[in-house]
């Protein structure tokens, strides 16, 4: 191998996805995506307890396939080549466990969301970060979402939100409700605009084609007053991502799916009394003259590319990586606790037995 190549190849960071399903599947095809178009990445395996699942992806890829974390780094070690980041999409009950295995190898992690099942579990996982000088990211996707990274620069003390994440029924992500698979995208989001801790949870949910929740309505109200309602529902017969918010002289709609941000300004029309708004009308005028509705230029990326991008930038670099273990954390304690005021709700009205 000539020197400048073998130090090309030295300087590649060799990953593994740990997790073959419907989440891993997308991040093998994203890191090969920036294998092949000259990111110093190198998809180096797959881990999947499943036979046909590592069959399919040695096909598809032509990499190894591993039944287990340990397998995996022996082969690594017999053949020299350290792995050094991993994607963790693994089920949730399954994070706690499979990170530690990870970082106790040395290796760099993106945990998908939610971060862990439990709080202990959760840290624990912010325990080994800390004790093995991990860099550990939480793959709450919509954080990378291009109208997302375009609305922090637009933001002024917002104080209402209406959130609505509905999706079609499918039979993925069982293992947990409606709030830790799909809204939790939200409360991440709106936690990290707000920046002030919650005051008061107010939920209510239902399971309706699962045993947990699949569709719940959620309101919180913040320290600074800002109030924040959210649904979530993955029974809908339409998918719809929509987050709008109001500040002041302000609103706000996002379209996550769309990656559209538009912007109504009325700061001309709040300098205005009744009188005057009145007299503009009796003229023939609208108090919407007094307002100006924009829309935001967004430049489209994919979320997920953007997601692993900054992932193996914060491992290069040995920077805080962009969703930190502490604010998966921080996502997954409010997800718990609106869990807890659903089943407290529901045993109330009598929906659940005392």
């Amino acid at each position: 191998m000539p020197p400048g190549e073998r130090e090309r190849d030295d300087e590649r960071l060799r990953v593994v996805v740990v997790g073959a399903g419907v989440f891993g599947r997308n991040h093998l095809r994203v890191y090969r995506e920036l294998e092949r178009s000259g990111t110093a990445v190198e998809l180096a395996g797959v881990v999947d307890p499943s036979p046909p699942a590592r069959e399919w992806v040695a096909n598809e890829y032509g990499i190894p396939a591993f039944a287990s974390i340990e397998d995996c780094m022996r082969d690594a070690r017999a053949k020299l080549r350290r792995v050094q980041a991993a994607s963790v999409c693994v089920p949730t009950v399954e994070h706690a466990r499979t990170a530690r295995l990870l970082m106790d190898c040395g290796i760099d992690l993106l945990i998908e969301k939610p971060i862990a099942s439990s709080l202990a579990e959760a840290d624990a996982i912010v325990r080994a970060a800390t004790e093995h000088g991990r860099i550990v990211q939480v793959g709450h996707l919509e954080r990378f979402n291009p109208a997302v990274h375009a609305v922090r620069a637009l933001m002024n003390s917002p104080m209402f939100f209406e959130v609505h994440r509905l999706s079609v029924f499918t039979p993925r992500s069982l293992d947990v409700d409606v709030v830790l698979d799909l809204m939790i995208h939200d409360l991440d989001i709106v936690l990290s605009l707000v920046g002030a801790p919650v005051r008061e949870v107010r939920a209510v949910g239902l399971p309706v084609l699962s045993k947990k929740v699949d569709i719940a309505n959620v309101r919180l109200e913040f320290e600074n007053g800002c109030v924040a309602n959210f649904t979530a529902s993955r029974v809908s017969t339409e998918r719809v991502r929509k987050m709008r918010f109001f500040q002041p002289h302000q609103y706000l709609s996002l379209d996550f799916a769309r990656q559209d941000l538009l912007m109504i300004d009325v700061t001309a029309a709040a300098g205005l009394d009744l009188a005057q708004l009145a007299a503009m009308s009796g003229s023939g005028g609208h108090p919407s003259a007094g307002m100006s509705l924009r829309k935001i230029p967004v430049e489209a990326g994919e979320p997920l590319r953007l997601e692993i991008e900054a992932f193996l930038n914060a491992v290069r670099q040995r920077t805080k990586p962009e969703v930190t273990v502490e604010e998966g954390r921080a996502a997954l304690a409010l997800a718990l606790e609106i869990n807890a005021a659903v089943e407290s709700h529901a045993r109330r009205t009598g929906l659940i037995s005392h």
